[in-house]
């Protein structure tokens, strides 16, 4: 069983459908959906108020909310719980391993990439989670802009990378793995359980103290964190392997999770009672989405793909982390300073499937929308080829 659950990485299919569910089951407990780049607005507006900077004028910190603590708010506690859940399956499967960039143009191209990604994404109000996996169960139609505009970003992106200056000159290195790192591998499964069943304790903890929304969230958080270590989930590759290679096994999961999402997503919305969470769409939904979709590309890896990827020991998503704290909350305070809310937001308005058609009609809508994607993404799959676009051949299917 262990073997089964460690030694190999979990079918992307299953992982996304499993966090499809529980995502819906978190908004059906607290009200609120599976987000992190609201946390890392506040983790920056925080960080601001501790160098003494005044705040208190930017609309942008009092429509995310600065309430206590990254250690006091369910959201908070959905990144770290991320984190956590990523490191302990991680170091039980022992793939801990510092990672160097071969070339250190790495560093710089990750926190800029990080810096536009996170700028665009809160522009648009949501990452790849907010945005486009737990927003479109939501029926928030502010999604479906966002994740046109991601696909448009992400090929952009993917026409930069794979330019000869973005590229630069390969770099040779020596040598493998030292008989003292696969030593250490021996002690990670250890460390990797002493790690859970502390955070277990902090859980309980928090549920024996009468904090039962901190320990849904740091149960969750880690949960998600498990998920996308164990299906090396990536909203990029989803994306930019179709514009390199080809390959669309992770842009059909996540579609397949978003379908499984928004059946549950709905049940759960019509037995409690519950409003949908619905963001603006506007222009600046476009905007943001497009330079997300840049961003993410630029930087190797989107929120959650930066997450467990840093926990692996890969040591250039730091700078793409600083990156996305650092792009979310420049556009805090562009928001209102610039004039950004004025220009892109203030024409839009929130826009919801379930209010603008019906629950019935909503949900036939979103799973044909779905369906047609899938069914493109198999297309893409079985005929496209890096190089040769569409062209007809006896070409071997890529899984």
């Amino acid at each position: 069983m262990y073997s089964k659950l460690f030694s190999n990485y979990w079918s992307p299919y299953l992982v996304m459908t499993l966090a499809g569910i529980l995502s819906a089951i978190y908004f059906g407990i607290t009200g609120t959906v599976w987000a992190v780049t609201g946390e890392f607005t506040r983790l920056g507006g925080h960080i601001l108020q501790f160098f003494g900077v005044d705040t208190s004028d930017w609309a942008y910190f009092d429509l995310v909310g600065m309430d206590g603590t990254t250690w006091t708010r369910t959201d908070g506690w959905i990144v770290w719980g991320m984190f956590i859940g990523a490191l302990v399956t991680i170091l039980l499967s022992g793939n801990f391993k510092i990672r160097i960039p071969k070339q250190k143009r790495r560093y710089v191209q990750g926190f800029v990439g990080g810096i536009i990604a996170g700028f665009g994404a809160r522009m648009a109000l949501g990452c790849n989670l907010a945005a486009f996996f737990t927003g479109v169960p939501q029926f928030s139609f502010h999604s479906w802009i966002f994740i046109v505009a991601t696909a448009l970003g992400t090929f952009l992106g993917a026409k930069v990378v794979n330019t000869r200056w973005w590229k630069g000159k390969p770099v040779m290195t020596k040598g493998g793995m030292a008989s003292s790192a696969k030593a250490k591998r021996n002690i990670q499964p250890l460390t990797g359980a002493i790690i859970g069943l502390a955070y277990t304790g902090l859980i309980i903890y928090f549920f024996a103290t009468g904090r039962n929304m901190l320990g849904t969230a740091a149960l969750f958080g880690a949960a998600f964190g498990i998920l996308i270590e164990r299906g090396q989930i990536c909203f990029t590759s989803a994306f930019r392997d179709l514009w390199i290679s080809g390959r669309a096994a992770m842009t059909k999961a996540i579609i397949i999770g978003m379908a499984v999402s928004s059946v549950a997503t709905l049940i759960i919305i019509l037995v409690y009672g519950l409003d949908p969470v619905t963001k603006i769409a506007a222009p600046s939904t476009f905007v943001g989405g497009l330079l997300f979709g840049i961003g993410i590309v630029m930087a190797a890896g989107c929120e959650t793909g930066m997450m467990y990827r840093l926990m692996e020991g890969q040591i250039v998503f730091l700078p793409v982390f600083v990156g996305n704290i650092l792009g979310a909350t420049g556009l805090a305070y562009a928001w209102d300073h610039l004039g950004i809310y004025n220009l892109l937001v203030k024409s839009g308005s929130k826009v919801n499937l379930i209010t603008t058609m019906g629950p019935a009609a909503a949900l036939i809508v979103t799973l044909l929308v779905l369906g047609i994607g899938f069914a493109v993404a198999v297309y893409w799959q079985k005929n496209y080829r890096f190089g040769v676009g569409f062209k007809k051949g006896d070409y071997t299917n890529v899984r």
